[in-house]
């Protein structure tokens, strides 16, 4: 194993447990709304896809920086739909008028 891969490996083990720890010191009724703003942050993974695609020289290149594009942009837009989900909860509901209110 050459130093590189371990480093890398050793850095991706950290972010690892790192993450577990920040994660499970959060509370239930965060996880949601931390979770889908984090997804839609994560428009750097599709940046990341086009520097890929950019260095490509074969075609198994090409297709993993088309399906890391096509990924990482679900769930940017999952990311978002969720965000404006829960974010649309929070919207005062019209106050019904009196004769509706009657009629049902």
């Amino acid at each position: 194993m050459s130093q590189e891969l371990f480093t890398n490996l050793a850095i991706f083990v950290l972010s690892l447990l790192v993450g577990f720890e920040v994660m499970s010191k959060i509370p239930a009724t965060l996880q949601t709304p931390m979770m889908s703003g984090a997804n839609a942050i994560h428009g750097v993974v599709v940046v990341g896809a086009f520097v890929i695609a950019a260095e490509a020289n074969s075609t198994l290149f090409y297709v993993l920086a088309f399906l890391g594009a096509f990924f990482a942009a679900v769930n940017v837009a999952g990311g978002y739909t969720v965000t404006d989900r829960m974010l649309g909860m929070f919207d005062r509901k019209p106050a019904a008028k009196k004769g509706e209110a009657d009629q049902k």
